[in-house]
């Protein structure tokens, strides 16, 4: 199976409809990151066909389960899950933040290859970041526990707003060391194509003052 069929098929199995012109970008998308992986080691998953289902569809596995304006990805990294919710949500203005240089630099590079108009790159670490402006869906990819990700990156979700954590198994520890202030919206199993393991979304709210 070609690695278009290989991705048409996920997305159909995961009922998307993408936009026009997004799966050949996602394509390339993931043509360059092999061509950088090999110098900068972006990533640990080799092989496109194992790229496909482990980082893309991994990552547009989320696009059902979320909706917002804008869009922050904490700890980027190669730009997952980021790029892809980029692709899939082009109305969406997505940060990467990433503090690594060679990483971010790669986040750039990709930004204007796949003309993605909707991105912008920080290389900041976010505990030191102060942007102008705060997210409505703040979310990680295999950033941190749910504790130091509320703790360091709580303060950039805007006022009815989520921060969404992708994980593998379901984090009941983790969920009883959420620190005050906030609280479990949901915990969505995720079904990835090719993908064996459990998967699962935890969004969490900040608490509003009257509650």
């Amino acid at each position: 199976m070609s690695l278009a069929a290989k991705l048409a098929q996920g997305i159909a199995q995961l009922e998307l409809t993408l936009p026009p012109q997004a799966e050949p970008r996602l394509l390339d998308y993931l043509s360059l990151l092999g061509k950088w992986n090999k110098v900068y080691n972006l990533t640990a998953v080799r092989g496109a066909p194992r790229m496909v289902s482990h980082h893309l569809l991994d990552c547009l596995a989320v696009v059902r389960h979320v909706r917002a304006a804008t869009i922050l990805d904490v700890g980027s990294g190669a730009g997952l899950p980021g790029i892809p919710l980029a692709l899939a949500l082009p109305r969406a203005q997505v940060t990467l933040l990433d503090s690594s240089h060679k990483k971010a630099a790669f986040l750039r590079q990709a930004a204007i290859e796949l003309e993605l108009d909707n991105v912008e790159v920080a290389c900041e670490r976010v505990e030191a970041w102060r942007p102008a402006r705060r997210y409505e869906l703040v979310i990680s990819r295999a950033f941190s526990d749910l504790s130091e990700f509320a703790a360091l990156a709580g303060r950039l979700v805007a006022g009815g707003g989520v921060l969404a954590a992708m994980k593998g198994v379901y984090p009941y520890e983790e969920l009883e060391r959420l620190p005050a202030g906030y609280r479990l919206q949901r915990v969505v199993l995720l079904e990835v194509p090719g993908v064996r393991g459990s998967r699962h979304l935890v969004l969490v709210e900040p608490a509003r003052a009257d509650d």
